[in-house]
């Protein structure tokens, strides 16, 4: 009996991917080699099961890459493409800068002080995400809180809804905990010894860190760039509320082509060449964490 239920227990997690990923995949991957139709739903070719073996040949010989090569041809989804892809690279750069400094004065605490700035890390998470956004709104726009700080302090007021300067604004404080948290993680674990080693042959404070604290906490700033460019790439909510109309990015390109133009084949086709590029990063991770298992061993 501990054999089957042994084996039930490893195919559980197969199930659960088969179920919540492959088969969602194989839809939009099927939508995307479709063709517009104006008809509900508005995609074509179906298969017409009432021919058997037939119909479901007919449906694969309806099948193409037109969407696909629309997508290479067209320069609006080329800019959206490399505008997403500046975006999230400019923005974990930012988020890198601005959280790597606030994670190594975490792990530096003492351990009760530790506790609570984990806290104040985490506690945007217990609030709406969309309310969080609206309120950058209410502070960004011209008669907004930061306008009205700037003009009583004698300093020029700022235009900065709807510009790109807003929607890294917005990306920088979403995305920060999930930079500082992994970072915090790797830099608390560090033995503090090899700092103590390090000035012992010379080393001041500076050198110390660059030769030593900062290439141990090259995982946690791998894992830390993951975490926030991979869901950027895609972000759809910030661009479009902080961003404006101008502001291209494929997540605010997958929603038009989806609920607006109903062009679902151009839609999916978008997603998978998204998840297509994230693939990319999350492969070179892993390539880079065996290495360095195996260089360890």
């Amino acid at each position: 009996m501990k054999a089957p239920r042994r084996g039930l227990a490893a195919l559980a997690p197969f199930l659960w991917l088969g179920v919540f990923f492959a088969f969602p995949f194989l839809l939009v991957a099927k939508l995307s080699l479709s063709d517009t139709a104006l008809a509900m739903p508005p995609y074509a070719p179906q298969i017409d099961w009432s021919k058997g073996l037939a119909g479901l040949a007919a449906f694969v010989r309806a099948l193409d890459f037109e969407t696909y090569a629309r997508l290479v041809s067209d320069r609006l989804y080329i800019s959206a493409y490399l505008s997403s892809l500046r975006f999230a690279a400019i923005g974990t750069g930012i988020l890198l800068i601005v959280g790597y400094p606030i994670a190594y004065g975490m792990a530096r605490c003492p351990p009760a002080a530790r506790r609570a700035l984990v806290m104040a890390v985490i506690l945007p998470f217990w609030t709406s995400f969309l309310i969080r956004i609206y309120a950058w709104i209410a502070i960004l726009k011209p008669e907004g809180l930061l306008n009205a700080a700037l003009r009583a302090l004698g300093l020029p007021a700022l235009d900065i809804l709807d510009t790109d300067v807003a929607v890294y604004v917005g990306l920088v404080y979403a995305y920060l905990p999930f930079m500082v948290l992994p970072l915090y993680a790797v830099l608390e674990r560090q033995d503090h010894s090899l700092l103590e080693a390090a000035a012992d042959l010379g080393c001041g404070p500076t050198e110390a860190f660059w030769r030593v604290t900062f290439p141990l906490s090259l995982p946690g700033v791998g894992a830390g760039a993951l975490l926030c460019f991979i869901p950027m790439v895609g972000e759809f909510v910030i661009p479009d509320l902080l961003g404006g109309s101008k502001t291209l990015m494929l997540g605010k390109t997958i929603w038009t082509e989806f609920f607006a133009n109903r062009d679902w084949p151009a839609a999916s086709a978008v997603a998978i060449v998204l998840l297509a590029t994230l693939v990319i990063p999350i492969v070179l991770y892993q390539r880079q964490q065996a290495r360095i298992l195996e260089a360890g061993r």
